[in-house]
């Protein structure tokens, strides 16, 4: 089974940046940061494929936030910068082990590290 330890959370001021690591236990098809706000259901921010190290950001952080990652290590980061409050919540680092077709089941999820972006 895939352990997950994420790190790097914390409490920043709008327009300040936090690195966010994630070492994974195992080996994966593809590793990636989700989020979830209070009250709010859990969004996927971006992810890493590692066959052809293809990322995948979503939207509301293109250009601010960025993911990298070293698949010996089975491990991630994500470089966020230029926070924004909404950028706040818990945010978990999962893997993925499971490929159905094309698409990928993150099956794997760390405990998940609190942002908090104050304004």
């Amino acid at each position: 089974q895939v352990k997950l330890v994420e790190s790097g959370g914390g409490l920043v001021q709008a327009g300040g940046s936090l690195r966010l690591s994630c070492a994974a236990s195992g080996h994966s098809f593809s590793m990636g940061w989700f989020r979830q706000a209070p009250g709010k259901e859990r969004e996927i921010v971006a992810a890493i494929v590692w066959a052809g190290e293809t990322t995948y950001s979503a939207d509301s952080v293109k250009g601010r936030f960025t993911i990298s990652g070293d698949k010996d290590r089975s491990t991630v980061y994500l470089e966020m910068n230029s926070l924004k409050p909404e950028d706040t919540g818990v945010y978990y680092c999962a893997a993925s082990t499971v490929l159905h077709g094309s698409k990928y089941e993150y099956d794997y999820w760390g405990q998940g590290t609190q942002v908090t972006v104050s304004s």
